[in-house]
């Protein structure tokens, strides 16, 4: 089929996650992305996890389905060629600094109806990373063992994937808004902003408003309701869920706990239909859990669970998601195997939005860094082979 968003062009300038992510999440339902890097690579064009031959995994992963130009960005004829391009296509995305030749005023007077989305760290333009943002969050001092005081970060880049996302969302609805008006627009979206918009959609800083008290640190617990770990027969540590009905009376018949969870119940004045009482009660319910599961080995387990479809989840490391998880596959529906530049052949995901149950687009490899200069300037910009010569010749671009 076309591809939902064939024919939307969009120039991205960036580095780290946040940036990159949400062109890539554009590039996989079937926009023409063009990143532009220095000569030799930018900032994360090394950045790990690397092959053996010290490839970048990481930069493969989030420019994926994208085309590279490379050029010496300190030249004045490389910034003439990058805002022309910029121009042509109308769409720029960047978590540079927006100041100079990329500044909006000096791209919009290449096009009127200039559509930009600059990331920042912070609303007033200051630096921040992912992680110098999560430690401001609460999250690291909620996160980690009940009795500990020590903060803990979590390795997952969140608040960057979410303002990828939330970019590419704003571009589309920049994009629409331009589709019915004419206007253009120049949108500010900083990675502390998303992080707040979050943590305030999930309550917390109306929790500690309204009453006056942050959320504590509860391990592994789901708060508000029933989750908790368990060990099996061999060792295998999962995670049990009981949130709806369906889930919790599931999971007490899987572990033949049910007379004894409403013994519970009765003894402490409980109603168990009430999320939060299942949570209260949480250290007795797991008492009364824990023996079954921990009786059995994890195949006896996963096959009662997925039975009487209990909602839970195996602790895994990375090496075990990709070597024994079927989701992990070409066969999961997500997956497909790509021929990486540089890397070779390796599993890769596509666009996780699923149109009429297929991927919008097979998924595609990252581009070698600067594999598309040549076509670009030709084909987008209109250079003649002796000017592309020319600028090659100059060092302007690779």
């Amino acid at each position: 089929m076309t591809p939902p968003l064939d024919g939307f062009r969009i120039i991205e300038g960036s580095a780290f996650v946040a940036a990159p992510s949400g062109g890539m999440a554009l590039a996989q339902l079937g926009a023409d992305v063009i990143r532009f890097d220095q000569i030799g690579g930018g900032l994360d064009a090394r950045r790990w996890p690397l092959t053996a031959e010290g490839e970048s995994l990481y930069w493969a992963g989030l420019n994926k389905g994208k085309r590279s130009i490379a050029a010496d960005l300190r030249s004045e004829r490389a910034q003439e060629l990058l805002a022309e391009l910029i121009g042509v296509a109308g769409t720029f995305l960047t978590n540079f600094p927006a100041r100079g030749w990329t500044s909006y005023p000096a791209l919009q007077q290449r096009r009127a109806d200039l559509v930009m989305l600059a990331v920042t760290g912070n609303r007033d333009g200051s630096t921040a990373l992912d992680y110098t943002v999560n430690a401001a969050m609460g999250y690291p001092l909620a996160t980690g063992p009940v009795d500990s005081t020590e903060p803990v970060n979590h390795v997952l880049p969140a608040w960057d994937l979410i303002c990828g996302q939330t970019a590419a969302l704003g571009l589309l609805a920049a994009d629409r808004r331009r589709l019915l008006s004419g206007r253009g627009a120049l949108l500010n979206l900083a990675l502390s902003d998303v992080a707040l918009a979050a943590v305030a959609a999930l309550g917390h800083v109306a929790e500690a408003q309204v009453n006056g008290a942050g959320r504590g640190r509860f391990g592994n617990d789901l708060y508000g309701a029933y989750g908790a770990e368990f060990t099996t027969a061999d060792a295998v540590r999962v995670y049990v869920v009981g949130i709806s009905p369906k889930q919790w009376s599931s999971l007490l018949e899987a572990t033949e706990s049910t007379a004894a969870v409403s013994a519970i119940a009765e003894a402490q004045g409980l109603d168990f239909g009430n999320e939060g009482h299942r949570f209260e009660a949480r250290t007795e319910v797991s008492a009364a859990i824990r023996p079954w599961i921990a009786s059995r080995t994890i195949a006896e387990v996963a096959a009662r669970f997925d039975e009487l479809g209990v909602c839970w989840g195996r602790y895994q490391t990375f090496q075990q998601l990709v070597d024994h998880d079927p989701r992990c596959s070409a066969d999961g529906g997500l997956f497909q195997e790509v021929d990486q530049p540089q890397i070779g052949r390796y599993l890769s995901p596509g666009s996780p939005l699923a149109f009429d149950g297929a991927l919008a687009v097979e998924p595609a490899p990252a581009p070698r860094l600067g594999e598309h200069t040549e076509e670009i300037l030709a084909e987008d910009l209109g250079l003649s082979p002796a000017e592309i010569g020319s600028l090659r010749d100059s060092g302007t671009v690779a």
